[in-house]
């Protein structure tokens, strides 16, 4: 049931008091208080990469430092697709708490969870069997691999903490809720720092790269269960209750449908970077070094643009289960505008420090000399990697989420594995890695600026049920 197009919900809120009211009020600043602890969560949780990057980097050799800054390609490939598994299971239940369908938010909440523990089995499954095929797909140097399958197999085996915190977030902020998940992480991220220094500084332990990934996982879990704990404890329909989690085949499918086009673009264009990383890996540990640091910095001074794409599905969704289809409109306008401006700022910045920010995470001359090369590159086109990465969350927002994925497979994937390829055969420097990246996020914008001026994106509920 669609509500009137200037009317307000037909039901209460629930009664988690962390919401932000996502329909009405102003645009600018509803957006912005949402995606503001979402910003603050990611840079949390990037912590537990950096601190892991930053503790071996300074309390191990090269070759470890190269193992655990680099694996997260190869993490992503399967995390990758369960996040977009959530962000799927997201837009619907904003749909329906946009309409005020108290009955579909509650049967697509328990659907979600139980999605977390068939995705937890297979991944973990997959991530451990997979993993050292992969590290030699990749052309992982030999005196690296060592460290990077031991990181790779205490990761893998405790990845379902990470899928069951992406779920569990995903269905907060579905309901507005952009704050309880940042408190949370702000726990666990004292936590990783705090098991990190204990787990590989300290001279009773110096577990290395096995002492980084404990303390991921160990903190991943802690969040994830904090976040569980909340939705046991709510006295609504929003209330987390096992004895409901149970296969529905119309729920199920309704979220893979959203979701599933988001996964397999996250994963297959994980193996678009894995290429990347092999080629990288060809011009030595020094290269992986200072691309892996690089990686780690973008990893960071990007995260208000990430902030922002990922708030824009909330939005998009409940505004339109809610049919304020001018609203929707507005903000998508707004984001867009907001995300390339900051972004292009970001760029120029991180430009002018990167000798600085790459020393952060290696005191190597000749990584950081890598690492320098590719960001006198790619951050001055960071306005591009903005335009598609909100382009896609509104997208996504609208139940349009083939569109992304066709897309980003297309010139993300394909056409960025065929042009390295053929780049760093024929002209093998390591610039050429570089350019991969602005070719390919311009060409996406393209298509992404013709599905937004000229197709109805807006009524994509209303013609799906029709």
């Amino acid at each position: 049931m669609a509500l009137g197009r200037h009317c307000k919900r037909s039901f209460p809120t629930h009664d988690n008091k962390g919401s932000i009211d996502l329909i009405g009020g102003s645009i600018a600043g509803s957006i912005l208080r949402f995606s503001v602890p979402i910003f603050l969560g990611q840079l949390l949780q990037m912590l537990y990469n950096l601190a892991d990057a930053w503790v071996i980097g300074n309390f191990a050799d090269n070759n470890a430092f190269a193992a655990v800054s680099t694996m997260g390609t190869v993490v992503f490939l399967i995390i990758g697709f369960s996040m977009g598994l959530s962000a799927g299971g997201s837009v619907v239940i904003s749909r329906y708490f946009g309409a005020g369908d108290k009955e579909k938010v509650s049967m697509a909440i328990h659907t979600n969870y139980l999605l977390a523990v068939i995705i937890s089995i297979a991944a973990t499954i997959l991530g451990l069997t997979i993993t050292p095929h992969l590290l030699v797909w990749i052309g992982t140097p030999s005196e690296v691999i060592p460290y990077a399958s031991v990181y790779l197999k205490i990761y893998f085996g405790g990845i379902s903490t990470v899928i069951f915190y992406n779920i569990a977030m995903s269905v907060m902020r579905a309901l507005g809720d952009s704050i309880h998940p940042l408190i949370y992480l702000a726990v666990s991220s004292s936590m990783n720092v705090i098991l990190d220094l204990l787990f590989v500084a300290h001279p009773a332990f110096h577990w290395g790269v096995a002492g980084a990934a404990a303390a991921t996982v160990i903190s991943q879990g802690t969040s994830a269960l904090l976040c569980i704990g909340r939705q046991l404890h709510m006295s609504d329909y929003t209330r987390l209750q096992i004895k409901k989690i149970r296969f529905i085949p119309e729920q199920m499918k309704e979220v893979v449908s959203l979701g599933l086009p988001s996964g397999v673009q996250n994963a297959v264009l994980t193996i678009g970077n894995l290429v990347v990383q092999k080629n990288v890996n060809s011009f030595g540990t020094y290269a992986m070094s200072g691309f892996g640091a690089y990686v780690k910095i973008e990893s960071v001074v990007f995260l208000p643009i990430l902030a922002m794409s990922m708030s824009i599905p909330t939005f998009i969704s409940q505004n339109l289960g809610a049919a304020r289809y001018d609203r929707a409109k507005k903000g998508a306008a707004f984001c867009l505008l907001f995300g390339v401006a900051t972004a292009q700022l970001i760029g120029f910045l991180t430009y002018l420090f990167a000798p600085d920010l790459l020393g952060i995470f290696t005191q190597e001359a000749q990584a950081i000399k890598y690492g320098t090369i590719h960001s006198h590159i790619v951050p001055l086109f960071y306005c591009v990697l903005a335009f598609a990465h909100c382009a896609a969350g509104i997208m996504r927002g609208c139940g349009k989420a083939v569109v992304p994925m066709v897309n980003m497979l297309v010139f993300w994937c394909i056409f960025r594995i065929i042009y390295v390829t053929l780049a760093v055969r024929f002209h093998p420097v390591f610039q050429s890695v570089s350019w991969a990246y602005p070719i390919t996020w311009s060409l996406t914008d393209i298509i992404f600026l013709f599905f937004l001026l000229k197709t109805d994106w807006v009524h994509n509920f209303e013609k799906r049920r029709g």
